[in-house]
């Protein structure tokens, strides 16, 4: 069975997409859902957060999965 593509799939990016992605990014959202809510693929919302200088990692966990005593 073929997966189905999005309906943006191919299509340029708005900057109305661009500032969702953004928002999306600041709210620590992950990455496939990011590509649902933008109607893309996660390859295409990686790549675009590449392409605008934008970091996709969580900025609010610790590194290492620690845990405060």
């Amino acid at each position: 069975m073929i997966p189905k593509k999005p309906a943006n799939a191919g299509k340029h990016w708005t900057r109305d997409d661009i500032a969702k992605l953004r928002q999306l990014a600041r709210e620590n959202t992950p990455t496939r859902v990011m590509a649902l809510k933008l109607d893309r693929t996660a390859e295409a919302v990686r790549g675009k957060a590449t392409d605008i200088g934008l970091s996709l990692k969580p900025t609010n966990q610790s590194p290492y999965n620690r845990r405060r005593p």
